[in-house]
């Protein structure tokens, strides 16, 4: 609900007017943090440096990382899967499409994980249906609505109140990836570039070590095709 002039800038991917809203949540399905009122084209990593310059924004605790989409550029503590490497579930269901390399199993493992934000999203729009339809309000108050619902799912969920409804998945699965923001790598500082690598490499570190880990687990690990390449590309 914007006026004219605005309907362009809210114009989210599938060409319908939204608001982007950024969400952290932990693996008890309760939110972290959550930023609302952003226009539905702003990209994904404009939002996280909104939330972290913010006085009250999002903090990621001393050692430890959040769990990433692909939408947000890889840095240390902000952990995204590798880039044109099947990576969502379904990607490795069924005989045979076991991970065959580093990258590949990199990539499930971190799926596994973050699948916790998609499951948080399908509870949340099942239980607050206000969210399947435009809401004939303003915007400010749709922005708020989101705040007020996700403080209210966190009240539920730590007073033990069931979540058994269906629950529809309306995450990023079936979705292209968005355009990669190593697109915009010219226009980063030296420090910047310098970080992206660090945690390029960091994130290659922990893929080679989960797959060595493997490795050691299942023996030689000769069996099947699982072979090719050990390192993550």
């Amino acid at each position: 609900m914007v006026t004219d002039r605005e309907v362009s800038s809210f114009c989210n991917c599938h060409g319908m007017q939204s608001q982007n809203v950024l969400a952290a949540c932990n693996f008890d399905l309760q939110f972290i943090y959550v930023l609302s009122e952003w226009e539905g084209s702003a990209h994904d990593s404009k939002l996280l440096s909104d939330a972290l310059s913010r006085t009250n924004g999002l903090q990621v605790p001393q050692g430890k990382y959040f769990l990433v989409d692909c939408g947000f550029a890889n840095r240390r503590q902000f952990l995204a899967p590798l880039c044109s490497v099947r990576y969502h579930l379904k990607d490795f269901g069924g005989q045979y499409r076991h991970p065959r390399n580093a990258s590949e199993l990199f990539n499930l493992h971190h799926a596994s994980l973050r699948n916790v934000i998609e499951r948080i999203f399908g509870v949340f729009k099942s239980r607050f249906t206000i969210f399947k339809t435009a809401p004939p309000f303003s915007f400010r108050t749709q922005a708020e609505l989101v705040l007020a619902c996700a403080g209210l799912h966190n009240f539920l969920r730590k007073r033990g109140r069931s979540d058994e409804f269906r629950v529809e998945y309306e995450g990023d699965q079936d979705l292209p990836p968005p355009p990669p923001e190593e697109e915009n790598m010219k226009w980063l500082s030296q420090s910047q570039l310098q970080q992206r690598t660090e945690a390029n490499a960091w994130r290659v570190s922990i893929a080679n070590s989960i797959w060595e880990a493997r490795l050691t687990y299942n023996g030689d690990g000769n069996d099947d095709d699982e072979t090719e390449d050990g390192n993550a590309k």
